[in-house]
Order: structure tokens, then C-alpha cells, then sequence
């Protein structure tokens, strides 16, 4: 199972990287600092990501972790667990800790969609997996209103 788990989380901090990246050179070509640009470049945002995730699930396929399209759906709903909890995290500028976060949130969703659909998976591991993070949203809200001291 820790096999199976750090190839996936292998795989997953790859491609965060590469999306961040990805992403950089979508933001940066689109250029523009007025609202009628936004919707075009959050849809083209968009489209990256969803290629990308897409994508995912053949190397999974590749790498022994399978069903690749199980867990590539798996890590694409933790990664928005992580995407929406993430907000109540305080943000910085350096680009290099962008991508450093982006690869370790993609890896730990790797690993979590690994875990989660490997052999033997049971129901229970399933659903206690899914509550987490689950229950990832409303924490991270609550330690944002505290810390904003609301």
C-alpha cells in the first residue's frame, strides 16, 4: 500500500508542478487588469485543469496504480477539499512556495486517492476518508474567522 501511495503521491507533486506552471503561463498570456478579460482566462484556467487531471489517469494506469480513472476522480475531489480549505490560509508572494505548495497539495491528494481505492480498500476506510475531507472546509473556515477575529 506505501508503494502504491508514493507512486501516486509521485505522480500527483509532478504534475501540481506542472500545473502551476501552467497555469503562470496561462494568467501571464492573458495579461489584462479589467474585469472583461476574467471570464475568458478563469475558462481557460479551467481547461488547463481539466486536461491535466484528465491526464492524470493513464499515468496512474502506467505506474501500477489502477483504476487510474478511480483514482484520478478521487484526487480531483480532495484537491478541491484542499483548494477550498486553502483559502483560509494566510497567502505569500514567492512564486517558488507557490509551486512547492501546489506539488505537496497535488501529492497528498495522490496519496489520499491511493489510499482510498487501493486493494482491500473497505467501505469504512472510504467513507472516514471522505468525512475528512469532508470536514477539511469547515475547520480551515473556523481558524479564519479566529484568526481574522471574527
Amino acid at each position: 500500500m506505501a508503494r502504491r501511495m508514493g507512486r501516486a503521491a509521485a505522480v500527483y507533486a509532478a504534475l501540481g508542478v506542472l500545473w502551476w506552471a501552467t497555469v503562470r503561463l496561462v494568467w501571464s498570456a492573458a495579461g489584462c487588469a479589467d474585469w472583461g478579460c476574467l471570464v475568458p482566462s478563469v475558462g481557460a484556467l479551467a481547461a488547463v485543469t481539466l486536461v491535466l487531471l484528465a491526464g492524470a489517469a493513464p499515468v496512474l494506469d502506467r505506474v501500477d496504480v489502477r483504476p487510474g480513472r478511480w483514482a484520478a476522480l478521487v484526487a480531483a475531489g480532495a484537491l478541491v477539499a484542499f483548494a477550498v480549505a486553502g483559502q483560509a490560509l494566510p497567502s505569500w508572494t514567492a512564486r517558488a512556495a507557490h509551486a512547492v505548495t501546489a506539488g505537496l497539495a497535488f501529492a497528498v491528494a495522490g496519496a489520499v486517492a491511493a489510499y482510498v481505492t487501493g486493494p482491500g480498500a473497505t467501505r469504512r476506510r472510504r467513507v472516514l476518508t471522505a468525512l475528512g475531507l469532508a470536514g477539511l472546509v469547515p475547520v480551515a473556515f473556523v481558524y479564519a474567522s479566529v484568526r481574522s477575529g471574527l
